[in-house]
């Protein structure tokens, strides 16, 4: 694992379209982030709101950032074109005078990332079914093996409202589930390390980038159906850097 040099007493800016992302964070970047590492959180009035004004807001932070500040811009996909959400968050800092970290510069500095929840945040939940149990003990463990939910990023239709499906089938609300309710309770359960949706590591490998960790290895314990036969593969996320910023899931086996 290769490791760049550690930047002592960072800050991050979180930029987030909901209040949700922000309870979330507030519980599990301790688990990820050193412990010197401050930060900060502006949210937005959902995603509209925070692209109208993420140029305005860019341009103010290059006025005067410190050198040790880092922003992070956190988006839902919500089944729209990816490539086309990360070119406009991209556009949005370089057109502010910027560098983001799909650019970074020969020395490999950057102050910019920007990322993808795909489809949504709650396919972050998904992604850690354990938590979900221990926030919501009717929600079965063997969720993660049934097809649907195999891969939390490909479950199609919004992952929020297959989250409220679920929780109503489970009869833990009856209608309509709180979404910074049910974002607390089963981020409060949280382990990074376990998560398996993709989003969630390549959101995690750009935080540990920001404070000096240009490599993140995590090790965890992911079903991979082959047929009938269910094997343990132990998956290895890495972030390789290009000028389009490919981001590629290397498994080693």
């Amino acid at each position: 694992m290769q490791e760049v040099q550690r930047y002592k007493n960072m800050h991050i800016e979180f930029l987030l379209e909901e209040r949700s992302a922000e309870v979330t964070l507030k519980l599990i970047l301790p688990k990820i982030l050193p412990d010197d590492v401050s930060y900060n959180f502006h949210v937005f009035n959902g995603k509209p709101d925070l692209l109208k004004k993420l140029s305005a807001r860019l341009k103010g932070y290059s006025k005067w950032m410190p050198a040790d500040w880092r922003i992070v811009v956190l988006i839902d996909e919500d089944r729209k074109n990816c490539q086309e959400l990360k070119t406009q968050l991209e556009n949005a800092a370089h057109q502010s005078g910027l560098v983001t970290k799909s650019r970074t510069l020969p020395n490999g500095d950057f102050q910019v990332v920007n990322r993808l929840a795909i489809e949504e945040l709650e396919a972050w939940f998904f992604g850690d079914i354990e938590a979900l149990h221990e926030a919501y003990p009717s929600v079965s463990k063997n969720l993660q093996y049934q097809k649907k939910y195999r891969d939390p990023d490909a479950i199609t239709g919004g992952t929020y409202e297959a989250l409220e499906r679920l929780l109503i089938k489970t009869r833990d609300y009856v209608e309509k589930i709180p979404k910074i309710e049910v974002a607390q309770n089963i981020a409060h359960h949280m382990k990074p390390s376990r998560n398996r949706s993709n989003s969630f590591q390549v959101f995690v490998e750009g935080l540990r980038a920001c404070v000096g960790i240009e490599w993140l290895e995590i090790q965890i314990s992911y079903p991979v159906y082959s047929g009938k036969i269910n094997s343990y593969r132990y998956i290895y996320y890495c972030l390789v850097n290009s000028i389009t910023n490919n981001e590629k899931l290397i498994t080693l086996i």
